[in-house]
């Protein structure tokens, strides 16, 4: 089994031997969405097909989210549009059944993160990781989250024609089923399937009460339902059939062409207006799969009325009236498998975590190195004069003198470097002194005595289109969500400050900003 990850991995790692035909990337506004549009159009044939079509578009949803239903309807909406403009009929495409279509979310503050997703200009998949790419203009970069994600998923396009498929755009997962199956549903939800019958016992063990299931039922029906224990799920689907096998859902799911355009439809109105809010699970999937008695009760549980929850099935139900499922089942599972690895980077101990396995051993960790074809203990791309550990994992970086041990280095440039289980990326500095779990990011810094972190400490800079910066400093036990609204010691701006001034800072040119000061602290160094 480990195996099977370690080659997969290393496929998916690789450069794209097909990919969906159009790519959706879904952002929260106009000024990421050219980012992305140009990023991605810039990394054809690397992290995506070099014919693939890139609509990169904002959600402007009027007063608020829109929920990932919605959002989701809503992003195909405006895609579909700009495809349109280009030649290109999407919907038309995806109905001939030989056409697949990815939506990317990516929309969120990255509360939790933070301060990275601040240096990267609130782009939060913008967020680099300390492996690199090399885009068409010929220049090696680190590797985005995003771009990663878009990697990844990319094994599950040549089963997927005809379908839409929906990801978010910060996690990374190495299936240990085989992603080449068959759709037989309409609807189907990536999911962690047990490989054990679901009895009371286990389902308490696993903790499924506090998650999306997606279950299966003896008689080949599937039905989505979320946070309830063994007895509940059983009394709520006790006259669909019994239960056969149950897991955790990605939330990542796909939908035929005919389900979108009866989704589309049903939510004209809401699309139009760009008005309410409505999620998957709750809003479509629920009311589409379970009995109406068990719909009204879980949606009870969320505060909703019930005269509300019912009116909300019986219009779901009508507009699953006007679907011909031939051949198809309404709703299914894609089974990832139970021991698939899971690499999220929501949060700065997640990104940490992450991005150590490079140095780590262990059978997860090798598969980690072989998707992002990273190795350790042998630089890549780099000219390095300090003493490196067979552990530490370099990457385009130029270090003179110093010692590495245990570390990631991922474009780094520096006279020296003195690191113990640190990461670096995006930094410049005369020396740089890291002690173990510290993270720099996105670090120019001209000072004699350079940068010195202690252990856990976490630093970035925030480059303005002008080339002004604004230094942000945290911890790994920094809980950003918890923290947002504080000025933590040492900073000028409490991370909900630092993220209102960056609206309205264009990536791209903040960007160029910020690889302009790399560029010419690197010439000092090296004078």
């Amino acid at each position: 089994m480990a195996e099977f990850k370690a080659q997969l991995a290393a496929k998916m790692g690789g450069a794209p031997e097909s990919g969906y035909d159009a790519v959706i990337v879904c952002c929260s506004g106009t000024i990421e969405a050219n980012y992305w549009q140009q990023r991605l159009e810039g990394s054809k044939g690397v992290v995506l097909p070099k014919d693939a079509l890139v609509l990169s578009v904002d959600e402007d949803w009027n007063g608020g989210g829109a929920g990932n239903g919605l959002g989701t309807l809503y992003a195909y909406k405006k895609a579909a549009a700009k495809a349109l403009e280009q030649g290109v009929d999407l919907t038309a495409k995806l109905a001939s059944g030989d056409f697949s279509v990815a939506i990317y979310h990516t929309a969120g503050k990255g509360t939790r993160l933070a301060p990275l997703p601040a240096a990267e200009n609130n782009n939060k998949p913008g967020v680099k990781l300390p492996a690199t790419v090399k885009l068409t203009d010929g220049k090696t970069v680190p590797i985005t989250i995003l771009e990663a994600v878009i990697k990844q998923t990319a094994s599950y396009a040549a089963c997927r024609k005809g379908r839409l498929s929906v990801y978010w755009g910060d996690q990374i997962f190495i299936p240990s089923e085989a992603p080449d199956y068959k759709p037989t549903a309409h609807i189907d939800l990536l999911a962690q399937m047990l490989k054990v019958l679901p009895t009371p016992q286990v389902w308490e063990e696993r903790g499924l009460a506090s998650y999306g299931l997606a279950v299966m039922l003896g008689n080949g029906a599937g039905v989505q339902i979320e946070k309830v224990d063994h007895a509940t799920a059983t009394s709520m689907l006790s006259e669909l059939g019994e239960i056969a096998s149950v897991g955790p859902s990605l939330g990542s799911f796909s939908v035929s062409a005919a389900m979108l355009v009866a989704l589309s439809k049903e939510f004209t109105k809401e699309l139009d207006a760009k008005t309410g809010a409505m999620d998957t699970d709750p809003h479509f999937w629920m009311p589409l799969t379970l009995p109406k008695a068990a719909y009204a009760q879980l949606m009870g549980k969320k505060g909703v009325a019930e005269d509300e929850s019912n009116a909300h099935f019986d219009r779901m139900r009508a507009m699953l009236a006007t679907i011909e499922l031939g051949d198809k089942t309404l709703f299914g599972a894609v089974n990832v498998g139970e021991d698939a690895y899971w690499w999220d980077y929501g949060q700065i101990t997640f990104y940490s975590d992450n991005n150590l396995r490079l140095t780590q051993d262990g059978e997860e960790n090798d598969a980690y190195r072989s998707f992002f074809s990273q190795p350790r203990g042998a630089p890549k791309d780099s000219t390095i004069g300090a003493t490196a550990d067979a552990n530490s994992s370099i990457a385009c970086s130029n270090v003179a003198a110093g010692a590495i041990k245990g570390s990631v280095l991922c474009n780094v440039t520096a006279k020296e470097v003195q690191a113990e289980g640190a990461i670096l990326v995006n930094c410049s500095a005369k020396k740089i002194t890291a002690a173990p779990g510290a993270i720099a990011y996105n670090v120019v810094d001209d000072s004699e005595e350079g940068l010195v972190l202690e252990a856990g400490k976490v630093i970035t800079s925030v480059f303005g289109e002008d080339g002004s910066v604004v230094r942000m400093n945290a911890h790994l036990s920094t809980d950003g969500k918890d923290a947002w609204k504080k000025v933590l010691e040492g900073n000028e701006y409490s991370f909900e400050q630092m993220h209102a001034k960056n609206k309205g800072v264009d990536p791209v040119k903040a960007e160029a900003a910020q690889r302009a000061a790399h560029e010419e602290l690197a010439k000092k160094i090296a004078a």
